[in-house]
């Protein structure tokens, strides 16, 4: 019988760094970090043979999926003690993210916050203290959601939230307040139902289904496919599929999200060489929308203007992203790309990869690590 799902979490996982054609590379990665006891979000994958049977099945999963992922589910319940659609207390929400074996830096879909509907933003605002970071959330999951699973385009979300800000004089969108996201929350729904003829999905599972089959569809779509023909990756490799539960770098100031190299990847010294920004999450980053941050003094990208870097915002924390950079570093033994999050001052490693050099750096990184 086939194995479908991988759970990992709590320093356990099912898989590991070996099982790159099962979990795809993200998977992979994620099972490893949990055996080094590094802080990781539970979750679970969806293996790449469930992107095999869902294409030539047309389009329908193994009868025996949909209780496979609910116990995986419940499992991260019961270990977090949050609840997946519950209406008390703090909801367990998730991203749903691609992870094929070779690295594809967004040519697939991802999905965050999912699991946020109208009663569980209310939740999440009652658990979190904190009604304009849910209702933030929310926004951004309705964007994301419409855009990937429901063809919304992002565009059309986008015009709205520059609305909300001239309307208000706002600059940023870390400038608009809770009665803004409020509003942004209602405007969103209504563009799906106008675009769409439906009301924004919201039950749970139902989304859950929705972004998997998403993330799935994406293995195919153009840019995809253009890339793995320019990168000579064959198309029966598939995609695995990663559930994990959130953690946010938007709750406040004590919260960041960042990415970052172990080595410069341009030069290849031995420094951290990445960017970060505070109250935000990790999409915000790549999008422009805010001109990040550096990680490290000796790094500052901004020439001569100070900028606060993570190193003198978080020194305790930048210590331990040092620390967890050494480990996977001597794990590895090559050079990662981490992606991070801070969430009121708890550090969790969200994904690691080897980090793409140029040529020059490649020689001394090798030659350095040598040497070590």
């Amino acid at each position: 019988m086939s194995k479908w799902i991988y759970n990992f979490g709590f320093g356990k996982a099912d898989g590991s760094a070996k099982m790159r054609d099962i979990l795809g590379g993200k998977g992979a990665n994620l099972a490893e970090m949990n055996k080094l006891g590094l802080s990781v979000p539970p979750g679970f994958t969806l293996a790449t043979n469930v992107c095999e049977y869902y294409y030539k099945n047309s389009k329908s999963y193994p009868a025996e999926l949909n209780n496979e992922v609910s116990n995986s589910i419940k499992n991260i319940e019961k270990n977090l003690g949050y609840n997946f659609g519950g209406k008390k207390d703090f909801p367990l929400l998730v991203s749903v993210r691609s992870g094929s074996r070779a690295s594809m830096p967004c040519m697939m879909d991802t999905v965050l916050n999912l699991g946020l509907n109208d009663d569980t933003v209310e939740s999440l605002a009652k658990a979190s203290n904190d009604l304009r970071f849910a209702y933030d959330s929310y926004r951004r999951f309705i964007q994301m959601y419409s855009d990937i699973v429901l063809g919304v385009p992002h565009e059309d979300f986008e015009e709205i939230l520059e609305e909300e800000k001239l309307a208000n004089n706002f600059i940023l969108d870390t400038d608009l307040e809770q009665k803004n996201m409020r509003n942004l929350v209602e405007r969103y729904k209504q563009l799906v139902f106008d675009k769409t003829q439906k009301h924004f999905p919201q039950d749970p599972i139902e989304q859950l289904w929705g972004a998997i089959s998403a993330v799935f569809d994406s293995w195919k779509n153009q840019r995809a496919i253009t890339y793995r023909k320019l990168n000579d990756i064959p198309e029966e490799w598939g995609t695995a599929v990663n559930v994990q539960s959130m953690v946010f770098g938007n709750m406040g100031n004590d919260c960041c999200t960042g990415v970052a190299f172990t080595r410069n990847p341009s030069s290849g010294e031995s420094e951290i060489y990445g960017e970060f920004l505070i109250n935000a999450q990790g999409e915000d980053v790549v999008a422009g929308i805010r001109t990040p941050q550096p990680l490290s003094k000796k790094n500052n990208f901004h020439g001569e203007a100070k900028v606060a870097t993570l190193e003198e915002l978080m020194p305790n924390l930048y210590n331990e992203l040092i620390a967890v950079f050494k480990k996977l570093e001597s794990h590895y033994l090559d050079m990662q790309d981490v992606e991070f999050t801070i969430q009121k001052n708890k550090l969790w490693i969200l994904q690691t990869r080897s980090g793409k050099r140029t040529t020059s750096a490649a020689i001394k990184i090798a030659v350095d690590m040598v040497k070590e």
